[in-house]
C-alpha cells in the first residue's frame, strides 16, 4: 500500500477528508485526515525511516490491547498525545485491522449527536 492508497482508505465517508497543512519543502507531506464538520483530526500520514505510518486516535484500553496483541507494529504515536493517539506500521499490520482502528479513530473525534 502507498501513501495515496491509504488516504483513499481514511476517506470512509462524505465528511472525510484529506488536508496538506504542513510546509512541504519543510515537514514533506504530510496528509492529515479531518471531519470536513468539525475540522478535528482523526489521522496523519507520514514517513519514518522510509517506513510509512498513520497516527491514530483510540481510546487508551483500545491502543493498550492494540500494542498487546501487535507490539512491534502498533507503538507510541509520533508527535502526538500517546495516551491517546497510536503509530501504527501500515504494511505489517493486516488490512481488517487497520480499517478498524480508522474507524474508531473516525468515530471518537466525530461531532457528537444529540
Amino acid at each position: 500500500m502507498n501513501e495515496d492508497e491509504l488516504v483513499k482508505r481514511c476517506l470512509i465517508d462524505a465528511d472525510a477528508i484529506v488536508t496538506y497543512p504542513f510546509d512541504e519543502k519543510k515537514y514533506g507531506k504530510l496528509p492529515v485526515l479531518r471531519h470536513k464538520s468539525n475540522n478535528k483530526w482523526f489521522g496523519l500520514i507520514f514517513r519514518l525511516n522510509d517506513v510509512l505510518y498513520i497516527n491514530l486516535k483510540a481510546k487508551p484500553q483500545t491502543i493498550s490491547l492494540l500494542q498487546d496483541q501487535f507490539p512491534d507494529i502498533v507503538t507510541a504515536a509520533w508527535h502526538m498525545n500517546k495516551t491517546h493517539w497510536c503509530k501504527i506500521d501500515v504494511h505489517k499490520i493486516n488490512p481488517e485491522t487497520l480499517d478498524a482502528v480508522i474507524k474508531i479513530s473516525y468515530d471518537l473525534t466525530s461531532s457528537k449527536k444529540k
